[in-house]
């Protein structure tokens, strides 16, 4: 007598087709059961490669501020020692450019966040050393152009990167401009001594909301404000380093080498030179000043 095996697993179903040829199938609830084991792997992979992609994006913009560097030190090598110019290209109440600075020759014209176009950075002193417009943006900033009266533009911005006020950070002044007192800087490169190489940032990862042109300020050890009736002021951002990076930030220094810093305090834009929040923030406040040159002599101004 002939006996047939049973294929049918323990699990499944038999149905009849309209062609009468008999299959097999899961029950709704052995389905939904596959779902939710489906749904449970990717809750646990998931953090996983969104973690992994913010590493790469942290990575991605470390090499594009090494690669600046590396044009910092070719421009110095080609120019006597000099370090590229470092200017203003802005108005300060306007946000615009600044009458007689529209020829302004600078390692970087121009103002991010109204730049629609690559063309400033085309412009720059450092492009002929490295011709790649994307090395200008971290990859991670997803800001986007505006016009001057603010409307947004469908379209990222070309650069996320400043360069510290202690790279030859003098602005050249139009012939009918005010001479101001600025931040000091080193004009050539074996000059760096204090803070040394290794410690003075060169460029860094700005926040979007407070970018405009391509210096990175910051009032330097040694100065103090004061206001018409004498009070002290509190020290502010004059610019505000990025966060995006896990509530960090990415330097290149002047040796040539590359950080990531993880902030103590998270970095919330408010308004162009706003005030250090709270004891927490000053960590941060003064880890950066620390690494621009300092006052050789003390300044008091007199704030407006």
């Amino acid at each position: 007598m002939c006996r047939h095996a049973n294929i049918q697993g323990p699990n499944l179903r038999s149905s009849n087709g309209k062609d009468g040829v008999q299959r097999l199938a899961f029950t709704l609830i052995e389905l939904l059961v596959v779902i939710a084991i489906i749904a449970i792997l990717a809750a646990l992979l998931l953090p996983g490669l969104s973690k992994a992609k913010a590493q790469a994006l942290n990575v991605a913009c470390l090499n594009n501020l090494k690669q600046l560097q590396v044009c910092c030190h070719l421009y110095a090598l080609d120019h006597n020692d000099t370090l590229p110019p470092n200017n203003f290209v802005y108005d300060v109440d306007s946000g615009g450019p600044s009458i007689g600075f529209s020829s302004n020759v600078t390692w970087c014209p121009g103002v991010t966040r109204f730049d629609t176009t690559p063309a400033n950075i085309q412009r720059g002193l450092l492009f002929p050393y490295n011709s790649s417009v994307a090395i200008y943006h971290c990859p991670a900033d997803r800001s986007t152009v505006e016009t001057i009266n603010g409307t947004k533009l469908p379209m990222l911005r070309t650069r996320s990167y400043n360069m510290s006020q202690s790279i030859n950070g003098l602005p050249i002044y139009p012939d009918n401009a005010v001479q101001l007192i600025y931040p000091p800087s080193f004009q050539k490169e074996s000059s760096i001594n204090d803070p040394s190489p290794s410690q003075l940032f060169t460029f860094i990862d700005v926040h979007e909301n407070g970018i405009l042109d391509s210096l990175f300020g910051i009032p330097p050890s040694g100065w103090k404000f004061w206001d018409a009736d004498g009070n002290e002021l509190e020290a502010t951002w004059w610019d505000l380093p990025a966060g995006r990076h896990n509530q960090g930030c990415n330097f290149s220094f002047a040796d040539g080498h590359v950080e990531h810093w993880k902030w103590a305090a998270p970095k919330i834009f408010e308004k162009v030179g706003q005030p250090v929040a709270n004891q927490t923030e000053w960590k941060d406040f003064h880890r950066v000043q620390a690494d621009v040159r300092p006052a050789t002599d003390p300044i008091f101004l007199l704030a407006q």
